[in-house]
């Protein structure tokens, strides 16, 4: 492996790992000190830290289908490390790099409580839109799927993804 590939491997391997630190220690923070307590309100009417095991996925759908959910996780990890292998490392390409880092970062760290508690835990609570309790590896995910969608849809052409058909020689 050329020597400009494994540094940015092991910069999406050390991003992707401080973002799973940061999500399971925000996890362990809302266990700790927010399960079985009241809410705590940080802007009134607009966003407050709530408490959830949530055993589905967004909106509570799906609930407690984790073995399904294990499974998709573990598909999308292979099919990120299989697109990092194979992604070329040039600058054009980093945008992509950091995104999967972001993206697996997110659907590991979810993984990661399904296996181990057998729900996610979410306390992130928007009140002024009530919107669904979600977590950092949601903020991953959705930030990442954003930005995926606008690199792919936007900044780069069907050639430049000619990588992913071919084979290494």
């Amino acid at each position: 492996m050329k020597s400009r590939k494994k540094i940015y491997l092991t910069a999406v391997g050390f991003l992707a790992l401080a973002l799973l630190s940061v999500d399971q220690f925000t996890k362990y923070l809302a266990q700790t000190h927010l399960k079985g307590q009241a809410d705590i309100v940080w802007i009134p009417g607009v966003f407050e830290l709530q408490y959830l095991e949530n055993r589905g996925a967004a909106f509570g759908l799906l609930q407690n289908r984790q073995y399904f959910f294990v499974i998709l996780c573990a598909f999308f990890l292979c099919a990120a490390a299989f697109f990092l292998a194979k992604m070329p490392a040039t600058r054009r390409y980093l945008p992509l790099y950091i995104i999967t880092a972001a993206l697996a970062a997110g659907a590991a760290g979810n993984g990661i409580d399904r296996v181990l508690n057998g729900y996610v835990t979410d306390f992130f609570y928007f009140s002024l839109i009530d919107f669904p309790i979600f977590n950092m590896a949601d903020i991953y995910v959705t930030v990442g799927g954003f930005f995926m969608f606008l690199y792919v849809c936007f900044v780069y052409r069907e050639e430049d993804f000619a990588f992913l058909l071919r084979k290494r020689g």
